[in-house]
């Protein structure tokens, strides 16, 4: 057991040269960053594939929307308590294995998946994927401050980000045509397959550290200690100082109701947009899958901007990008049925919102406000608000939908989705107004003056 546990410790320091090969560094820091983002769109389809087939079960009279709901709940009840604990032990661990871990454990549930349609098996198994799936964000968000500056944390978190929305479209895309084609165990049996690769991926071209490659560490801060400092404060110590910052639990908050919205989308768009719009499961996914396309732009851009142009101040931007998602999903379930274009135009909206708000309100704002070797920890702080605002939404979302279910004369169903709408909307709306309230306490509680930080964008010798 302990040699277990050693396994997936942060990779020793390896001895390197006085003068290290700067081109290797940045080789494998590019080898190490695209091999992470694409293994993490990968993560995602194993974690999505349950909603393109949620159509299908309930049309073949599988499973009840109720049942769907509690099923995908697990997944988010477990994906939040699991982020704050694998969250916190990505700062210490070996992210590599981490990651490949989790992976392999999500394709082996989609594999699975496909074999039943007992709901209390699925809820296990499900949940099981949702414990998995904690274990990639963590050590992506601690990759990227072992490898990068801070001056470039924006830049690169925001590229990474990307991988949430390449993720999604895949899923929408890819999944949806084979369980259009062939059947919704297929389209399980793809996840798990595109699983499988981005295990390959990690395997073959992810490095877990600089240290571990025989290069000192990445310095944020160029500081010389002098006689009578005081010890630098443990990891754990970083951990708990977190803990006690009302702004991080304000910025918790705001992407707990913000994952509402998204989940209302990505969870149950497709269905949303068959039974209110008649739409069919092709299309509709396809629709739902511009959402993804046009988060990659949204995502990819907010760091980059927000670091070049606002000086790494993001705040004004998540407000503006937040009544941005609000209006568009507005749109998404208020315009009538007919509209295709202004379907098309709301999802491109919402996806460009939503990008922007999860690299900004799904972590990187809060690896701003935390200290440094705590990154794993602000993560899981904020993602087991999130997952716990998606769960309780998916369980929701179930209810309300079963509550509106009107059963006709010839047996078919018809959905009222009045009341279902305005509680997805006023979410969203509220955690505009939470991210306001972080903004403004942060304000209250700036110094008058900062003092200036050297830092360096390659590694540097102690």
């Amino acid at each position: 057991m302990i040699s277990l546990l050693n396994a997936f410790k942060a990779a020793p320091a390896r001895p390197g040269p006085a003068n290290p090969d700067m081109d290797r560094f940045k080789r494998l820091r590019w080898q190490t960053f695209l091999s992470m983002s694409l293994s993490y769109a990968l993560f995602y389809v194993c974690r999505l594939s349950f909603n393109v087939v949620k159509p299908a079960l309930v049309a073949h009279n599988l499973l009840s929307p109720a049942q769907l709901g509690i099923i995908g709940s697990a997944l988010f009840f477990a994906y939040a308590i699991g982020k704050l604990v694998n969250g916190f032990l990505a700062d210490h661990a070996n992210v590599r294995r981490f990651m490949m871990l989790g992976l392999l454990l999500s394709a082996l549930v989609n594999a699975c998946m496909g074999l039943t349609t007992n709901t209390v098996i699925l809820t296990l198994i499900w949940g099981l994927n949702g414990w998995a799936q904690s274990m990639g964000v963590g050590p992506c968000v601690v990759s990227l401050s072992r490898w990068y500056s801070d001056k470039e944390r924006g830049t690169f978190y925001g590229f990474w980000s990307i991988a949430h929305s390449l993720g999604e479209a895949l899923t929408y895309v890819a999944v949806a045509a084979v369980v259009v084609t062939w059947g919704w165990q297929y389209g399980y049996g793809l996840a798990t397959l595109m699983g499988l690769a981005g295990l390959a991926l990690i395997f073959f071209f992810m490095a877990d550290s600089p240290q571990s490659c025989g290069f000192p560490p990445v310095h944020h801060e160029a500081q010389t200690p002098t006689p009578g400092d005081s010890p630098a404060p443990s990891i754990f110590s970083k951990q708990l100082a977190l803990l006690k910052n009302p702004a991080l639990w304000l910025l918790a908050m705001a992407s707990c109701l913000m994952y509402i919205g998204r989940y209302a989308v990505i969870s149950w768009g497709v269905f949303f947009l068959e039974n209110a719009k008649a739409y069919n499961t092709l299309s509709a996914s396809t629709l739902i899958s511009i959402t993804g396309v046009f988060g990659i732009i949204g995502t990819g851009l907010s760091g980059l901007i927000s670091d070049r142009f606002f000086n790494g101040k993001r705040n004004a931007l998540a407000m503006l990008f937040g009544l941005m998602n609000t209006l568009s999903l507005s749109a998404f379930l208020f315009v009538p049925a007919g509209h295709y274009w202004l379907d098309a135009t709301a999802m491109l909206f919402f996806g460009l919102s939503m990008g922007a708000l999860l690299c900004f309100l799904g972590g990187l704002m809060a690896t701003d406000i935390a200290a440094k070797g705590a990154a794993g920890a602000a993560l899981g702080m904020i993602g087991i608000a999130s997952y716990a605002g998606a769960a309780a939404g998916e369980i929701l979302t179930g209810v309300l939908i079963e509550h509106g279910t009107t059963v006709l004369s010839d047996g078919s169903k018809a959905y009222d989705f009045q009341t279902l709408s305005i509680f997805w909307v006023c979410a969203s709306l509220v955690s505009v107004l939470m991210t306001a309230l972080f903004a403004l306490h942060l304000q209250q509680r700036r110094p008058p003056t900062l003092p200036k930080r050297k830092e360096t964008l390659v590694p540097v010798q102690p």
